[in-house]
């Protein structure tokens, strides 16, 4: 079946113009079998240029339905069917935009009348509409108007499939959004249509149900599709050669697509997750005052016998963590377990010591940089909460920590954005706290503008 569209704009750009008309006949590759034509209230003004070139102006259009009021009819009219149209990347991009406002993913097989006539009938030194069809004798009944070109392009399309009698062109130059990707034998590239280009979590799943992926992404269709790239590794094309279903959970923000997927990855595990399956944190980094008064920053495996200042699932993460707080501020390596040993440490030879560690540094001075290094670990407030943009323009999402700990996220209309905290506290799913949870937050801090923390 194909759906021969045209449309009227009211301007060149995809991105920053619309739909003024749309006509699509479908037609089953012998006669028309149905056909829907309308004007269409572009919520725009239409310039003069336009109007003098279709003969559409703003009177015209001011009753006329917007796009959303009929952007079902055109789904189930062109559903299952190849979207023809003379230069179809016009029409096709406008349409395909036109949905993309109004946040629906249109994704049709689609074929271009222009690129058919070259190979067809070549030899002709204009491929318009209008030149092809005064050479081949079609007439155009309302030439620039919607029904009056996609009528021609009807035609047009008819004399075209007579000199293909075997359909050989016609399916050469059937192309699909998906082209340039790869896909595993018997995936149902109609999933692909149903993904959002928002932030959210998504779930990969192989043939038999098996949650085996879990990512995040500012733009859940666009991430989904780079998994079917041709440009892959040896860890990627396995992975891709197991998709079978894709779902997903839309978060609104960066931020709560962070959370949820670190969180979701602990609790399933999935096996292309492998980097981040880790759920134990069994190190951490400490800090106590020793006799002489100097703070000994130290890391090493949480015993119950110090609360760490974070926590760690390695040691060797631990140990990079505070190698880098010694670089950091300046802090002593003997003081930090670095160096188990009598006299002065390395660092203090070669002039990146004070000299703490044999007592050359009084612990006032030296404690003022181990302060710091322990605040550097801390939130800038022990309870906040921070708001974000939600999965819909009425929402917000809130994300919370108390006492220095990540307490979960929520969604709220943003109605209740005046509400008091406890209206927000009950909206809040819990979630477990660990030092990947503080690392997403701590960056994220780093950047938030602070209008969009409350702290109390």
């Amino acid at each position: 079946m194909f759906a021969i569209t045209d449309i009227e704009t009211t301007g060149g750009s995809a991105l920053h113009n619309r739909i003024t008309e749309i006509a699509i006949y479908l037609h089953d590759g012998e006669k028309i079998v149905d056909q829907f034509s309308t004007l269409i209230n572009p919520e725009c003004m239409i310039p003069a240029f336009i109007t003098r070139l279709t003969g559409i102006d703003n009177d015209m259009v001011r009753d006329a339905p917007k796009f959303f009021e009929v952007a079902k009819k055109i789904v189930e009219l062109t559903e299952n069917s190849v979207f023809v149209a003379h230069n179809v990347q016009f029409d096709y991009g406008f349409v395909r935009q036109e949905f993309k406002n109004l946040g629906f993913n249109f994704s049709r097989d689609y074929l271009c009348t222009v690129k058919l006539s070259r190979k067809l009938i070549p030899g002709f030194n204009s491929y318009s509409l209008g030149s092809l069809c005064e050479r081949l004798g079609i007439s155009i009944s309302g030439r620039h108007r919607a029904a009056g070109d996609a009528l021609a392009t009807v035609k047009l399309f008819e004399l075209l499939l007579s000199k293909d009698v075997s359909r050989q062109f016609l399916s050469h130059f059937v192309k699909n959004d998906y082209l340039h990707l790869r896909f595993p034998p018997g995936f149902n590239k109609s999933v692909l249509d149903k993904l959002p280009e928002k932030p959210g979590v998504y779930y990969i799943h192989n043939e038999d149900g098996t949650l085996i992926y879990i990512g995040k992404s500012n733009n859940i269709r666009k991430r989904i599709l780079s998994h079917f790239s041709n440009k892959q590794s040896k860890k990627s094309i396995e992975l891709r050669n197991c998709i079978h279903d894709i779902t997903f959970e839309e978060t609104g923000n960066e931020l709560v697509a962070l959370l949820l997927e670190s969180s979701e990855i602990k609790k399933h595990q999935p096996l292309f997750n492998r980097a981040q399956r880790r759920t134990r944190f069994n190190f951490g980094i400490f800090y106590e005052t020793d006799q002489y008064g100097y703070i000994r920053l130290s890391s090493g495996r949480i015993n119950g016998r110090l609360e760490p200042l974070v926590s760690c699932t390695t040691a060797g993460e631990s140990a990079g963590l505070m190698e880098q707080l010694i670089r950091d501020f300046g802090l002593c390596q003997k003081l930090c377990g670095i160096s188990n040993i009598a006299h002065a440490c390395f660092a203090y030879s070669i002039h990146q010591c004070k000299g703490a560690c044999i007592g050359r540094e009084k612990p006032e001075s030296y404690n003022k940089r181990a302060e710091k290094a322990i605040q550097s670990l801390e939130f800038i407030h022990p309870n906040f909460m921070i708001i974000g943009n939600g999965r819909t323009v009425d929402e917000n999402t809130v994300v919370q920590v108390e006492h220095g700990k990540y307490q979960g996220f929520g969604y709220f209309e943003k109605e209740f954005m005046n509400g008091s905290l406890e209206d927000l506290r009950n909206v809040i799913t819990r979630q477990d706290d660990n030092r990947d949870i503080h690392k997403i937050l701590q960056h994220f801090l780093i950047r938030c503008p602070g209008d969009r923390i409350i702290t109390y």
